[in-house]
């Protein structure tokens, strides 16, 4: 690697807040496929963003646990949903100034793409199996608390609106009008496929939502339904 290379990979380090042992993991975790493509790199993210993934929900969950104490699984999942998602990863992303740092082709840096937040939400998953690969699983656990112990904290007061589509149906019912219903289109490749999803009443949209999976984006969709209906019924 170059120079440039090796001020980037630093810069990135100091953002993220942890020292690599062996850069080429931290190198690795960058390098989008649109990079992969213009500059002959062997490798791609991808791998390091499967892997993060799993470490992400590993971690998540068992934070979740032993701060919710006896709160019921379904709980605990809405509490990771909230926080494991592209939207809320990608926010942790731009905070960093990931962003800055990964490498990208010509034509996606052109698009922006280093603003995206499915290319950030990948990124920061993959700085995660990163860290795991460098550090082991103690270093990675620790980068993933610093990263969402604050997210995890804010969700906590928030956790009974996750459940949206529930309470849309149950606000429709108590006002007496129609019954919601959802159209979710997904777009993208199986591996960064992203849905959108429109909560529809008696034919009129009150809402809309994206997410990784088809459920996650209705449920965004529901809860932009729910205070909309509310406004509107004074309910």
């Amino acid at each position: 690697m170059s120079d440039i290379d090796d001020d980037r990979l630093a810069r990135c380090s100091e953002c993220i807040g942890y020292q690599f042992t062996d850069p080429k993991w931290l190198w690795q975790a960058l390098v989008h496929r649109s990079w992969q493509a213009e500059n002959n790199e062997p490798v791609t993210n991808e791998r390091l963003e499967f892997l993060g993934d799993a470490v992400l929900g590993w971690v998540v969950a068992d934070l979740a646990f032993h701060r919710l104490g006896e709160m019921p699984e379904g709980k605990l999942t809405d509490l990771r949903r909230s926080v494991v998602n592209m939207h809320a990863l990608a926010d942790i992303a731009r905070i960093l100034d990931i962003g800055e740092f990964i490498l990208l082709g010509r034509g996606e840096d052109a698009a922006g793409g280093y603003n995206k937040s499915s290319i950030l939400a990948d990124a920061l998953e993959a700085l995660i199996g990163a860290v795991y690969l460098d550090g082991g699983a103690a270093a990675a656990y620790e980068f993933v608390k610093r990263l969402l112990t604050d997210s995890i904290e804010e969700a906590i007061p928030n956790l009974d609106k996750f459940d949206a589509k529930t309470r849309l149906q149950e606000l429709c019912a108590r006002i007496g009008i129609g019954a919601p219903s959802y159209d979710t289109e997904g777009e993208g490749p199986d591996h960064e496929r992203v849905f959108t999803a429109t909560a529809v009443v008696e034919g009129i949209t009150f809402g809309s939502g994206d997410g990784r999976t088809k459920k996650a984006a209705e449920q965004v969709a529901a809860i932009e339904a729910y205070d909309a209906l509310v406004e509107k019924y004074d309910a």
